[in-house]
């Protein structure tokens, strides 16, 4: 019997969640399998991927194809690198020591990698959510300023300016009768 590590559907329209599984390779896509290995969910940022290392690392040595996707995903959580490693202690290639140290190297710099896109994806959220705050204050101040200043009280400037207007000519006049009367 052919078995095949591959990926089952569920979830709703638009946003799929898989199962990791091991089927026949005959058996339909969302049908019957062997065994559920761990769920796979693309809809979060990092990817999402719970999966049972021991049980897919004893159906890969034992012979089970994963398809492509299921490939790369045994591929980015350390299933395949530990398979090539165990493959080579078994051809005598490396020991079982120097077979560990390379997996563990390999698996702390993949979660370095993956805590620091999480780093970095939470850090553009904040920035992009500061950013967001301080153009909401700015026009918040500027709905304010407008509010303020259709609700604030008309002062009549015309009518002063029609008092200074009035004043002035008799000023004007006044000087007038000085003038007139200092030079007689």
């Amino acid at each position: 019997m052919s078995t095949k590590i591959r990926l089952q559907r569920g979830g709703r329209k638009g946003r799929p969640v898989y199962s990791i599984v091991v089927a026949d390779a005959r058996s339909k896509r969302d049908g019957r399998f062997i065994e559920k290995l761990g769920t796979y969910n693309p809809n979060t940022n990092p990817a999402t991927i719970d999966l049972n290392f021991d049980s897919t690392l004893t159906w890969v040595m034992k012979g089970a194809q994963p398809t492509d996707t299921a490939r790369a995903i045994l591929s980015y959580r350390g299933v395949m690198m530990k398979k090539h490693l165990l493959e080579g202690v078994r051809k005598g290639a490396l020991t079982e020591e120097q077979a560990e140290a390379k997996f563990e190297a390999w698996i702390s710099d993949k979660e370095n990698k993956i805590e620091g896109k999480v780093q970095s994806l939470n850090d553009a959220a904040k920035a992009s959510k500061s950013a967001r705050l301080a153009a909401e204050a700015e026009v918040n101040k500027a709905r304010k300023a407008a509010i303020e200043a259709a609700n604030a009280p008309v002062v009549e400037e015309a009518p002063a300016e029609e008092e200074a207007a009035e004043e002035a000519p008799a000023a004007e006049a006044t000087e007038e009768a000085t003038a007139e009367e200092s030079a007689e």
